[in-house]
């Protein structure tokens, strides 16, 4: 079952009109996150992101979207899909409703909630083989709008049939001067000794709320460096580990670029970091 502006759906029924602005302009934005037994993780974060996002776009924000009243119509799915006592995805989209063309006419949003079951309760390193490319067809342009989760996906769909054509678990996107900004479905982080470096915002990167955590979490450690700066497709072969971020998987680690081939100590250090956060939050 979904919620759609509060009321609980059964799945599969229609809701949306081929006029939807969503669907017609991809004038809308998403917020995916865990839930853990009926708990938002990092709720605050992804709200503020979430309202900051709606404002850059110029969307109403209804009155009331308040943290309190998300979570709450949140909690009332999890109860309905029995998901309220299990770890849960979460996809939080909102659209602006249908009416006018690139000009919208009709100011109000609406709102469309989506829940499944997740495995495993906390972070959990993947240490499967995970292989690398960059995606060159097309590149990320450098400013706001590159930073916001909107519905505008197409290169990274783009991108993801690209990299299961030729065998790769994850492809890396580059902007307009050919500098890395991070995966199709999350943040990169290089790790070099004990410095990490991650891509600017500036650069054209998704503002990821993991991403966020990481380097809150660096510049706490005494043990680590962080670097926030452009990354050149020549560094990636040259760092000990390359891991990418995300808030479903948390810290995914990177086995292996064309010819490097990487550790994982770094990452498996930062996730049981991350994991305890994620209690908290």
């Amino acid at each position: 079952m979904l919620s759609h502006n509060g009321t609980i759906l059964e799945e599969g029924i229609p809701i949306l009109k081929t006029s939807n602005r969503g669907f017609r302009y991809g004038d809308a934005l998403s917020e995916t996150m865990r839930a853990l037994d009926g708990r938002l993780v990092f709720w605050e974060d992804h709200y503020l992101r979430l309202m900051s996002s709606m404002r850059i776009l110029r969307m109403d924000i209804p009155m009331e979207f308040t943290m309190e009243f998300l979570e709450a119509e949140t909690h009332k799915l999890l109860v309905a899909n029995k998901l309220d006592n299990i770890t849960a995805s979460i996809k939080l989209t909102v659209y602006r409703e249908e009416g006018g063309g690139y000009l919208p006419t009709n100011p109000r949003v609406s709102r469309i909630i989506e829940a499944a079951p997740l495995r495993h309760p906390f972070y959990v390193l993947d240490e499967t083989p995970y292989e690398i490319e960059l995606f060159r067809d097309f590149h990320v342009n450098e400013g706001l709008l590159s930073t916001l989760k909107t519905n505008n996906s197409n290169i990274r769909i783009s991108g993801s049939i690209y990299g299961s054509e030729n065998g790769y678990a994850n492809c890396l996107l580059l902007n307009s001067r050919k500098m890395v900004v991070g995966a199709l479905d999350g943040n990169l982080f290089l790790v070099s000794g004990n410095r990490l470096k991650t891509p600017p915002l500036s650069d054209g990167c998704q503002n990821g709320i993991i991403r966020a955590k990481v380097m809150e979490m660096v510049r706490k450690l005494e043990n680590y460096e962080l670097e926030e700066g452009s990354v050149s497709p020549f560094e990636l072969q040259k760092a000990d580990e390359l891991f990418i971020t995300g808030s479903l998987f948390g810290i995914r680690p990177v086995t292996r670029y064309r010819k490097a081939d990487y550790s994982n100590e770094t990452a498996r250090d930062l996730l049981g970091k991350l994991n305890a956060l994620a209690r908290l939050g």
